[in-house]
């Protein structure tokens, strides 16, 4: 004959899987609330910021596209060198404006966002590194040279990358560290890049432009009869998403450079 568990254990046992199932509950309701709340902090861009972030990054159309790379500690020698490859392509969201740098096998970065801060007057790279970590660099372009800086980490170590456009087939990546209270920077890598598919000595070619951000086209999509044309998936993407948008923002930038023209 099976014996019967006591009436008080059986309550007590039930009100502790109760209690279980509560902070179950509980804990992926906060986690909800908290995913929520996160998205709600994300203000969605307006037509003037998003319209000065992209004139801003403008002159970094030709790192879109893939890359391959070979990375250096030293300059000019091949010690402990390493080889890897990246790929430019434009993020557009609702609530984010950039470029995305996307490593593989790097050394020194697994990705990072580009971007620019219209109220600062400062670019920003939201960088991912290898080891998973975070790092918030700042900074601005002088000619074809952009110098970005990241804040004193928790070692003292301000971080520096240094990134120079060579021509539309050669870009230089370099990474360099110093104490806070040093003056100088002590280098730790450079990657030098060649576009994907090119070599040196050939001439690019010129062609059609991106709809949306107006680099060179290099693929395209047929709309209501006409072909436009993109520089990568990230704006084929965001035109497809709304294209009469970018159509109407394409015409606006068109009609403003012609007015600047008639001016000069």
């Amino acid at each position: 004959m099976k014996r019967s568990l006591p009436v008080s254990r059986y309550v007590i046992g039930l009100g502790v899987a109760v209690a279980m199932v509560s902070m179950v509950v509980g804990d992926d309701a906060k986690r909800t609330e908290g995913k929520e709340a996160r998205e709600l902090d994300r203000k969605e861009l307006g037509k003037e910021q998003r319209a000065a972030i992209q004139e801003a990054l403008a002159e970094f159309n030709p790192l879109v596209g893939a890359w391959r790379g070979v990375g250096q500690p030293k300059r000019n020698s091949n010690k402990d060198s390493w080889k890897e490859s990246a790929e430019w392509v434009w993020e557009i969201k609702k609530d984010r404006l950039g470029i995305r740098y996307t490593v593989k096998d790097g050394k020194h970065m697994q990705s990072a966002l580009l971007t620019y801060d219209p109220d600062e007057e400062k670019f920003v790279l939201e960088a991912t590194l290898p080891d998973k970590s975070r790092r918030t660099y700042n900074g601005t372009a002088m000619g074809v040279r952009l110098t970005l800086l990241s804040p004193a980490d928790e070692e003292g170590n301000v971080h520096q990358i240094v990134l120079t456009r060579l021509t539309e087939k050669r870009t230089l990546v370099l990474f360099q560290v110093r104490k806070k209270d040093q003056p100088q920077f002590a280098r730790v890598g450079e990657v030098g890049y060649t576009r994907e598919g090119t070599h040196l000595a050939e001439d690019t070619p010129s062609g059609p432009e991106c709809i949306v951000t107006g680099g060179k086209g290099t693929m395209s999509t047929v709309y209501k009869g006409t072909t436009y044309w993109f520089c990568c998936t990230g704006c084929r993407d965001a035109f497809l998403d709304d294209p009469d948008t970018i159509i109407a923002q394409a015409e606006e930038r068109a009609a403003k450079k012609k007015a600047e023209k008639e001016k000069k």
